[in-house]
């Protein structure tokens, strides 16, 4: 027998005696490993004269590729091997429960924080940003609101260090949205424009319908021909899709704004029936935001000629939308953090509610 076939009948028989795949993988590394005896043998053609290498170079080769198809269906067998055996071994009850689904909520303001942006996004309005610190000049001055102003006292206002007695420099954290349409006014193409501002506020309040911070969403929409009635129907227009209110009724009450002029407040129409608010029929009211058309010292502020543009805008607050859309009945809960509340009222990621999903 030549020195070939003894190799591959030895190598043959061990892969044929292999238990294991550590075993197998041993086996294949001693034979066709760096140093492997087939190897070596591939190794010393190179060395051998033209009519020699003819010959034995196909016999190697050959050696070569029956050693690693014998390992490969080696290695199958004893995969099959183990599977069986945990087949024989393992169980599995098909009537026991599956396990809790844990997945986490969409938390209400995030959720109608989207709902009032899809709504908007609809209607051409675009979405602006600004700081949650400003200066008195944005929060203040800039919307008319004078040094008096009951709003601009700590009582009602929180006010952050600033060792600056510039003007412009940030010293409050903003008590609305509203300075965000300064910032957006006095840019160089910052008019005409439609733009909400979704974002968080403060004011030192706290009871049942009042937090430190809430959510507010401010809108606004500047232009050559803009009046009250585009104002109107813009918001029947969004209480009607937030709502899911066909015939929306919206009243609207003169009020008081420094920022606005004419400002109204705008309440809709509802009914309460054994302690449930229904909107949208019945012979009560409720106030849901404030509104009006923009004051011309405000444009003036944004270097903006009032004389060519004016326009409106409205304010509101999306903790209270969302408040009274899903039935909350405590502002404070939104920010304690409770498991238990928002397993029972936040939203599926999956399957949340959206004007363009239908829901």
């Amino acid at each position: 027998m030549s020195e070939v076939k003894k190799i591959e009948k030895n190598i043959l028989k061990l892969i044929s005696s292999s238990k294991s795949l550590d075993e197998l993988e041993k086996i294949r590394v001693d034979a066709l490993g760096k140093k492997g005896i087939v190897s070596n043998l591939l190794k010393s053609i190179g060395s051998m004269n033209e009519k020699e290498r003819k010959v034995k170079a196909s016999l190697f080769n050959s050696l070569k590729d029956k050693i690693i198809q014998n390992i490969e269906k080696k290695k199958n067998l004893i995969y099959e091997n183990i599977i069986n055996e945990k087949i024989s071994t393992e169980w599995l009850d098909l009537t026991r429960p599956t396990r809790p689904d844990n997945r986490g909520k969409i938390h209400p303001i995030s959720q109608v924080t989207e709902e009032i942006i899809e709504i908007f996004s609809d209607l051409g309005f675009s979405i602006a940003e600004g700081p949650q610190i400003e200066s008195d000049w944005y929060n203040f001055d800039a919307l008319n609101i004078p040094p008096e102003h009951p709003a601009r006292q700590e009582f009602d206002t929180f006010y952050v260090k600033n060792n600056s007695d510039i003007i412009a420099e940030p010293n409050v954290l903003r008590t609305h949205t509203s300075p965000v349409q300064i910032r957006h006014m006095e840019k160089k193409n910052g008019v005409p424009c439609r733009i909400i501002v979704p974002g968080k506020v403060f004011r030192s309040d706290y009871d049942q319908t009042h937090t430190p911070m809430f959510n507010q969403l401010e809108g606004l929409a500047i232009d050559t021909d803009i009046n009250m009635s585009h104002l109107k129907w813009t918001l029947e227009e969004f209480c009607r899709a937030f709502f899911d209110i066909d015939n929306v009724s919206l009243r609207f009450r003169s009020s008081h704004f420094p920022f606005t002029e004419p400002s109204a407040e705008v309440d809709i129409r509802c009914s309460w029936v054994d302690g449930l608010l229904k909107l949208g029929q019945g012979d009560n009211w409720l106030e849901i935001l404030g509104s009006g058309m923009v004051h011309p010292n405000v444009l003036n502020a944004c270097n903006v000629d009032p004389e060519k543009y004016q326009g409106f805008a409205f304010g509101m607050g999306i903790d209270r939308l969302a408040m009274l859309k899903y039935g909350i009945p405590d502002l404070r809960s939104f920010f304690e953090s409770d498991f238990r509340w928002l397993d029972h009222y936040g939203f599926d990621p999956l399957n949340k509610p959206s004007i363009h999903n239908g829901l």
